[in-house]
């Protein structure tokens, strides 16, 4: 009984805490004059992979790196199809206002190079430092996006105000929102992980597929919790950015700093299937990205129904 009410604990810190890191983030990009997608493909996404970086870490650390491999390449795939898929049906999202195609093309530039660093069988030290220069490359990008678009807000006196902001929000409240979501997060997922991990296995669920699911879903409800919470504030750049920024830090950061501290091998299963699920599941978004299209409850539906049978798959 403990476990099942530690994970409920679990959930509600994750709701919470995703609410108040968008409400920080918010507020942070309207008092320094920077786009909102900006702060979540770096703040934001950061913080809510911070599960997936604990996890993945500790997984090596005990000699478990399947569970690694599989917490990132499934929380990718959860956070296009989950993710996304569960703000869209609650409330719609206005995708066809956010303008993401750069970052969406370096988030399949980071997933393609991945795959190809992944048919070498092993994530070793060397592998380890190219997804982790790609990584420097993408913060340096996003920071001269930043400077240039505050430069511009200044020349034009005006500077873009998120739905739902509150311009007179004060620097303290501000820090106190984004350290209760960057705190609260990692907390709430790793107790909901935790304890459903402990669950699963008294029904013999084996460490790979809690990997690929139960765990890649657990440390997917940070990105879940914001998303939704972004999208019931109407901001959608920050639930489309988040999701794209934590995708590349999962593939960049995450198993770049896993595999400094031991190689990682890949497993067959993920060169012959779950991986091509994550990539077919990141094209899947193409033209919301690129064409504007508004992602509306029939999309979140259809994206929501395909992880479930990609879930079903892998458990079966």
């Amino acid at each position: 009984m403990m476990v099942w009410l530690l994970c409920a604990l679990g959930l509600i810190i994750l709701v919470l805490a995703g609410d108040a890191l968008v409400k920080g983030a918010v507020n942070l990009a309207l008092r320094v004059g920077i786009p909102a997608l900006i702060v979540s493909l770096t703040i934001v996404a950061f913080g809510t992979s911070a599960p997936e970086l604990l996890i993945a870490i500790q997984a090596v650390m005990q000699n478990a790196p399947g569970i690694a491999m599989g917490n990132v390449v499934g929380s990718n795939t959860a956070n296009i199809l989950l993710v996304l898929g569960v703000p869209a049906i609650i409330s719609g999202l206005h995708t066809s206002q956010c303008d993401s195609r750069k970052t969406y093309v370096q988030m399949l530039v980071a997933s393609a190079l991945f795959i190809g660093l992944a048919f070498f069988g092993v994530f070793a030290w060397w592998s380890a430092l190219i997804l982790l220069a790609a990584l420097g490359g993408m913060l340096f990008h996003a920071s001269r996006v930043a400077m240039r678009h505050r430069r511009d807000t200044r020349a034009a006196e005006t500077v873009d105000r998120p739905e739902g902001a509150d311009p007179d929000m004060s620097w303290p409240k501000i820090a106190m929102f984004l350290l209760l979501g960057l705190v609260g997060l990692p907390l709430g997922a790793d107790l909901l992980v935790e304890n459903a991990s402990v669950i699963a296995r008294r029904y013999g669920v084996s460490d790979t597929v809690i990997g690929l699911t139960l765990v890649a879903v657990g440390t997917s409800l940070p990105e879940l919790a914001t998303t939704v919470a972004a999208a019931l504030r109407k901001q959608a750049d920050v639930a489309l950015g988040n999701v794209i920024g934590s995708n590349m830090f999962n593939l960049l950061a995450i198993i770049g700093v896993a595999a400094l501290i031991r190689p990682i091998p890949v497993d067959a299963q993920f060169l012959s299937f779950d991986l091509w699920v994550m990539l077919v599941a990141s094209l899947l978004i193409f033209p919301f990205v690129f064409l504007r299209w508004d992602m509306g409850r029939a999309w979140g539906v259809a994206l929501t129904a395909l992880y479930v049978g990609y879930v079903v798959m892998v458990i079966v």
